[in-house]
């Protein structure tokens, strides 16, 4: 008589989730860039959802901040915090250009969550840095996010000045105690 053999199941190892977090940041608060700003949070959302072999660390998201420096940008430093907390093992970003426009910092910045185990990947570019086996497409982006800030920078001021040698300057707010009517202040 033949025998039966039950075999049991063998038990999984745990797969450790990557845990990953998204940068969101749009430099104005335009009606514009803000419908872009929501956009990037939702499509992040699912994004990193969507993924079985990920878990989301949370979403970072500075609004009406420039990325030429990283003072300013309140939830990139908390971002950064919680990577060296071990909170975060990937950043995906949109671009470089979303993550930093001066060049110095955003390769600091990818070398110091290099050094502590966090990757970062930029979708425009398709950079990944945990495959990089060289800094230079990363530098040469950087480069490029931060030139076209002192263009649109230039360019703004180059408005400015036309306009006011013109006289149509309208500066950002009416000067307290007058009114614009038709384009010129009033007492």
């Amino acid at each position: 008589m033949p025998t039966v053999k039950t075999l049991l199941p063998q038990k999984q190892a745990d797969v450790q989730l990557i845990r990953v977090a998204a940068y969101c940041r749009v430099s104005s608060d335009s009606t514009e860039q803000k419908e872009s700003f929501a956009a990037q949070v939702e499509y992040y959302t699912g994004l990193i959802g969507g993924n079985p072999f990920w878990t989301l660390a949370d979403i970072y998201a500075d609004e009406g901040v420039t990325g030429t420096s990283m003072r300013k940008r309140d939830d990139f430093n908390r971002m950064i915090a919680d990577c060296r907390r071990g909170k975060i093992d990937r950043i995906i970003t949109k671009s470089v250009s979303r993550f930093a426009r001066n060049t110095v910092e955003c390769l600091d910045t990818v070398r110091k969550l290099s050094k502590i185990g966090v990757s970062v990947l930029f979708e425009k570019e398709q950079i990944d840095t945990s495959k990089m086996s060289s800094e230079f497409l990363l530098a040469l982006a950087g480069v490029q996010a931060q030139d076209e800030s002192v263009s649109i920078s230039g360019n703004m001021r180059w408005s400015y000045e036309r306009r006011m040698k013109e006289g149509d300057f309208i500066g950002c707010k009416t000067p307290f105690g007058y009114d614009l009517i038709n384009g010129n202040d009033h007492q």
